[in-house]
């Protein structure tokens, strides 16, 4: 465990400096469309598909954008690319309330995507690994500790605000969240060392070695884990208490059942933090997504009855909380801390891309087949992701 004084004037720093722009970044740019768009949408005169479409924009420019986000990570840091990144995203939430019409709402989206592709946790955990290197798997944990906190105070706080100002005056609020708050913390308090840069050559310390080259067979299956795997929580998020809600159940149960979520999430990551650094985290991978298909043949065989929806909850929350580490520390383990940010970004790409077109994906399975046709599309896709993982073999 780091010294007190590493949080202050050390590396370590980093943690509570991104643990704080993490949750203002999560809750002003991703978790407020389920909230604000179909208000958005009343007051336009838009369909609430539509209005949900430009969130889907924006996560697919994050993704196209994530590449070059990872690479200008490793180039000029954290410090420089999350300022800017905050800054892009203030200028989209702010212009959100002036885009009336169908064109400039779509593209205030795309602005506000290449904000989340500088701020979410890709760009963060490359900024960790720019600045811990092989070292960075506990600030990776930790931050997502944090992190988890982001829609327990998002939701409240956005719900308190609507209520008193307004949609138009949350978003500029939000804005100068991101402008005043978020930006001068990345500028000023992010460390700017970066790994082995004050190592000496008389010091001795080889440079650790990539365990597998992070190309070919290797870095396709670590992609197409992670992107298999974004649709499950990007799908359900969208449609699973609403999937509760038709099988009978009382809003009121259904939002008490969604609440077990973030905890659960929290939970997870906090008991790989105190035990698990031991193990691989491919182990924790494999581990994580084996409990959230049990979870959901827990579903299949038992039904959707109150008391087995909070245990699936429990189960998603705690397998979804273990991944975003793995996220993070998989490529880590796997490919080494040279040219992280770079990989990282790669790897964002097609993980953003799935997350955007999840929800209509679903949501066309839903409305076409039926919600037991959707929950068996999304746990096929947990079982490709972890089929990938298995197929992963480290050489000795």
């Amino acid at each position: 465990m780091p010294a007190f004084r590493d949080f202050i004037d050390g590396s370590w720093r980093a943690v509570p400096v991104l643990g704080v722009t993490q949750i203002l970044s999560w809750g002003t740019m991703f978790y407020t469309p389920v909230l604000i768009v179909p208000l958005i949408a009343a007051d336009r005169g838009w369909s609430i598909s539509f209005g949900m479409g430009g969130f889907s924009v924006g996560l697919l420019a994050a993704g196209l954008s994530a590449p070059y986000v990872g690479r200008s990570v490793d180039r000029f840091g954290g410090h420089v690319v999350m300022t800017i990144g905050s800054l892009i995203g203030a200028l989209g939430l702010v212009l959100i309330p002036h885009a009336a019409d169908h064109v400039s709402y779509l593209a205030v989206w795309v602005v506000l995507g290449i904000g989340m592709a500088a701020n979410l946790y890709d760009s963060a955990f490359a900024t960790l690994g720019r600045i811990f290197g092989v070292d960075a798997r506990a600030p990776i944990t930790a931050l997502t500790l944090a992190g988890g906190f982001a829609s327990t105070v998002s939701w409240p706080a956005t719900h308190f605000l609507l209520e008193a100002i307004g949609w138009r005056a949350t978003y500029l609020v939000y804005g100068a969240l991101l402008a005043f708050v978020s930006a001068p913390l990345h500028a000023l308090a992010l460390p700017r060392k970066r790994f082995g840069a004050d190592v000496k050559p008389s010091d001795d310390v080889p440079e650790p070695k990539a365990v597998l080259p992070p190309h070919g067979l290797p870095f396709t299956l670590v992609a197409c884990a992670f992107a298999t795997y974004a649709f499950v929580p990007s799908g359900l998020s969208a449609h699973l208490l609403a999937i509760f809600a038709r099988s009978g159940m009382d809003a009121g149960t259904v939002v008490w059942i969604g609440a077990l979520f973030g905890p659960a999430q929290v939970g997870a990551r906090l008991i790989e933090f105190a035990f698990g650094r031991a193990l691989h985290p491919l182990w924790v991978a494999r581990v994580a997504l084996s409990m959230l298909l049990c979870a959901f043949m827990m579903l299949a065989l038992l039904g959707i009855a109150p008391s087995v929806a909070a245990a699936f909850a429990l189960m998603f929350g705690g397998a979804n909380g273990l991944v975003t580490i793995t996220r993070g520390a998989v490529p880590l383990a796997l490919f080494g801390a040279s040219g992280y940010g770079r990989l990282m970004g790669r790897l964002a790409g097609p993980f953003l891309l799935v997350q955007a077109v999840a929800p209509l994906v679903m949501a066309f399975v839903v409305d076409r087949v039926s919600d037991p046709a959707a929950l068996t599309l999304a746990a096929t896709f947990a079982a490709t992701a972890l089929i990938c993982f298995v197929l992963i073999r480290r050489p000795n």
